[in-house]
């Protein structure tokens, strides 16, 4: 068995474990203020049920159940009574709702997938595993009071918590995909900034709000995080909208004959593998994904087209001719200026390209030698290394070599899926 999935089963594995034992230890001593669990509880449900299908870059897809969550966990007082619910509870509570709430995606085979689940559970534990006992013994309250400092108290909780959660996160990936834990973790603490702090801060408000005002604060304050939610789906669906559409001006090559069908996509798979193994992440990898959909549209300007689409093997100049033109194209589609730079340079001398630029040269001529078959992609492999004193970058070319070991993009798709 692969490491990385040693890691991913001892994580789902923890969640089980947990997730058991407080059902268990529920079930045995009874539910504390059962009208509290259950209004958390229905609260975590109607987050699920209002979750969509998580896209690239949307990092929490159910806000309102995560918010409820991390409320519930760090409750202490309910209108100025204490609350004796303890962590067990705590989790129990947070996976019946969860559970409850993905019935229906599950349903119509549209439910998260465990590692998401596994983390809830854990990081909503941790984050009542450091309130929950410090609040009980009155610590607490002894030394904070209940004023601004306390308010401060949770806050730093939370961020303990985010914390917690994105470094979770980045070691899950990091085992199903083998990319860098580094630019992995800067993604998750990027998305924090996000949605993720909506959450945190919806969180919060919550605990503070039904400590003074009792459970009827909970759908007041839900409906801000519905609303923010409703945004960002939109955000969402335009950007998704965006690629789309460079998808589709990036097939006009193969519609015009000039490039093999599937030819820019394959390039725009395996490029953003290897910007991952290189340390690319959030917008970086969008412009180098872009950049490889649009590589060869400067070929629509062409009088006679290039015979297979198989630029690489032009001579360097009628390489830097068909990239000026492509940048041209592409600087009159509206797409970023820097998704042009990236195309026009393409064939430049690798020590004078950014590395979006390399990555994509490389990448391209890969697909142009490759051709079908094992022989011929490790021939192709073979003829980048011996280009490596000129034309394409060492490091990117045995980052593409460990991408395509690992079963290249199409492995790496497979593994963030799963």
């Amino acid at each position: 068995m692969r490491p990385g999935a040693l890691t991913v089963g001892a994580v789902n594995g923890a969640a089980l474990l947990l997730s058991l034992a407080g059902f268990g230890a529920t079930l045995w001593y009874g539910v504390d203020e059962p009208g509290n669990a259950l209004a958390f509880g229905t609260l975590i449900a109607l987050g699920e049920l209002a979750r969509w299908g998580a896209a690239p870059g949307e990092r929490e897809p159910a806000p309102l159940a995560a918010a409820g969550a991390l409320a519930y966990a760090l409750l202490g007082t309910d209108a100025g009574t204490a609350t004796t619910h303890g962590v067990l509870q705590i989790v129990a509570v947070v996976v019946a709702g969860g559970l409850a709430g993905i019935v229906p995606h599950l349903a119509r085979g549209g439910g998260p997938g465990t590692d998401h689940l596994a983390r809830r559970v854990l990081t909503v534990a941790f984050a009542a595993l450091c309130f929950q006992p410090l609040y009980n013994s009155g610590a607490v309250v002894e030394h904070l009071g209940q004023g601004p400092s306390y308010a401060f108290f949770l806050l730093l909780l939370l961020v303990l918590t985010a914390l917690c959660d994105a470094v979770l996160a980045a070691v899950v990936l990091r085992a199903r995909t083998g990319f860098p834990f580094g630019p992995l973790l800067r993604d998750e603490l990027r998305a924090l900034l996000g949605i993720g702090s909506a959450v945190c801060a919806t969180g919060a408000v919550m605990a503070l709000a039904v400590a003074a005002a009792g459970l009827w604060a909970l759908p007041v304050l839900a409906v801000p995080l519905l609303l923010t939610q409703v945004s960002f789906r939109r955000y969402a669906a335009v950007r998704t909208v965006n690629r789309q559409t460079i998808a589709s001006l990036a097939r006009a090559t193969e519609i015009a004959g000039c490039t093999p069908p599937g030819h820019a996509h394959r390039v725009a798979a395996l490029s953003a593998a290897v910007g991952r193994e290189l340390g690319l992440s959030g917008a970086e990898l969008t412009v180098l994904e872009y950049a490889a959909l649009m590589h060869d549209i400067g070929q629509l300007s062409l009088v006679d087209p290039v015979e297979g689409g198989a630029t690489a093997l032009l001579p360097v100049e009628e390489q830097r001719r068909i990239a000026l033109l492509g940048g041209e194209v592409v600087r009159r589609t509206g797409v970023p200026a820097a998704v042009a730079v990236v195309v026009e340079r393409q064939a430049d001398p690798y020590r004078e390209q950014p590395l979006p630029a390399r990555i994509v040269r490389t990448v391209n001529a890969y697909d142009d030698l490759a051709g079908d078959g094992a022989g011929a992609a490790l021939e192709a492999l073979e003829q980048l290394r011996l280009g490596t004193a000129r034309d394409y970058h060492p490091d990117v070319v045995e980052s593409l070599a460990r991408v395509l070991a690992r079963g290249g993009a199409a492995g790496v798709t497979s593994a963030v899926a799963g």
